[in-house]
């Protein structure tokens, strides 16, 4: 059967505008969460129509960007998982994969929230939420973690607590690139502050190269 002429490239033009909108709308809200749809359109070189034939609205773009961050934060879990290091450098690894990418969606937390609801971030976030969880368990059976939280609560805290540093990025009052929340990570888990900064110290450089996401 043969193909009707032109499709293959309006589909590959659909394409490429969707994925240059979900580019810019991630750019252009993280400098102002208030940018509306037009400014945005603008900005990604589309007309206000084309954005809306993707996006119909504000929520529709939000969740199309969630599920951008939910992929990529999935394929860091993957990533930065590590069973065979002690607990301690466990941690320490998958705080380094994760991140670049909450660094890249930060401002994508509030906003979800706010116009997804609290329920559909937690979806996203639970992957993570899990991973860190078998990590913490497995350091409380070692002894180096603490145990006076249960485990599934502990990486509850310690998630609140990375998206509440990642909220000071915003602000510009914490410069970061993985290395203090790690360390802040592993002294909330029970780990004296000399021995967390010796830790992240040690893994920092190959968990840079190993465990970085590829976000272009």
């Amino acid at each position: 059967m043969t193909k009707p002429v032109g499709r293959e490239p309006v589909r590959r033009n659909a394409r490429s505008n969707r994925a240059r909108i979900l580019s810019t709308a991630r750019q252009e809200l993280g400098r102002n969460p208030d940018v509306t749809l037009e400014e945005i359109a603008r900005a990604a070189g589309v007309v206000r129509r084309t954005l809306f034939g993707h996006f119909p609205g504000r929520a529709a773009l939000l969740e199309a960007l969630t599920e951008e961050a939910s992929e990529v934060l999935r394929e860091a879990v993957v990533r930065g998982t590590r069973p065979e290091e002690p607990a301690d450098r466990a941690l320490a690894y998958f705080t380094f994969s994760m991140w670049p990418v909450g660094d890249r969606y930060r401002m994508l937390l509030g906003m979800a929230r706010r116009d997804l609801g609290a329920e559909r971030v937690a979806e996203v976030l639970s992957p993570a939420r899990d991973a860190v969880t078998a990590v913490l368990e497995r350091g409380q059976r070692d002894g180096v973690f603490h145990t006076h939280l249960p485990a599934p609560v502990l990486s509850a805290g310690l998630e609140a607590m990375t998206v509440a540093l990642l909220e000071e990025v915003n602000t510009g009052a914490l410069r970061d690139d993985g290395t203090r929340t790690a360390i802040a990570m592993l002294v909330a888990a029970g780990v004296p502050e000399k021995r967390a900064s010796a830790v992240v110290d040690d893994v920092a450089s190959g968990a840079v190269m190993d465990t970085a996401p590829d976000l272009d």
